[in-house]
């Protein structure tokens, strides 16, 4: 009596190749242009560590936090543990009256995460040209009427001429853009997997 099997194969491969941070970082931007988010920045109180508000709510912040939180680093913890033994070295007395950190609303204010990752990643020149921006970097801008922005750059670039694109929420929700230069740059960053291991 003979009897039939089946048989299933699981192909595995070990060519041990690793996403580099700005393959990760890049697809984890261009994922937020696929939420629909309603831009609001009120106050929330939120969990922590790990805390979020409302997945159908964001501001430009939070596009920066939720693609960092796909590669496992926790801005909100992170942000609020450099604040706790760094608190003169913040804006957030000058700016906002605080006199303490406040682990609901520090991480998602630009200036904030403007000094953060000066104080644990890499300061990059302010240039004007589109080449000396790579993959991964965080960008801030100031907006008309003193508003504070931010965004990285992704792996696309625009058809014509070499602008790398921006993924940003200027107030339509997450959004892949050439905006690079038209707004006056204030800030330009890298926060890499080198950094990760040696912050706070």
């Amino acid at each position: 009596m003979f009897r039939s099997y089946l048989i299933t194969f699981t192909f595995i491969s070990f060519s041990g190749a690793a996403n580099t941070f700005e393959e990760d970082i890049s697809a984890a931007l261009v994922e937020r242009t696929t939420h629909s988010i309603t831009y609001n920045g009120a106050y929330y109180s939120i969990g922590y560590p790990g805390g979020d508000v409302p997945s159908n709510i964001g501001v430009c912040t939070d596009v920066i936090i939720r693609s960092y939180r796909k590669l496992g680093v926790d801005l909100q913890k992170r942000v609020h543990e450099d604040m706790q033994a760094h608190f003169s070295q913040y804006p957030s007395k000058r700016i906002w009256g605080l006199s303490k950190p406040d682990k609901n609303i520090d991480h998602r204010r630009v200036p904030n995460l403007q000094v953060y990752f000066k104080r644990h990643g890499a300061v990059l020149a302010k240039s004007t040209n589109p080449d000396d921006y790579q993959v991964g970097d965080i960008v801030t801008w100031m907006l008309p009427g003193n508003l504070p922005h931010i965004g990285m750059v992704v792996s696309e670039s625009t058809k014509e001429g070499n602008n790398p694109l921006i993924v940003h929420n200027i107030g339509r929700g997450p959004e892949k853009s050439d905006m690079l230069f038209h707004y006056p740059i204030t800030g330009h960053y890298r926060y890499s997997k080198e950094h990760f291991s040696t912050a706070n």
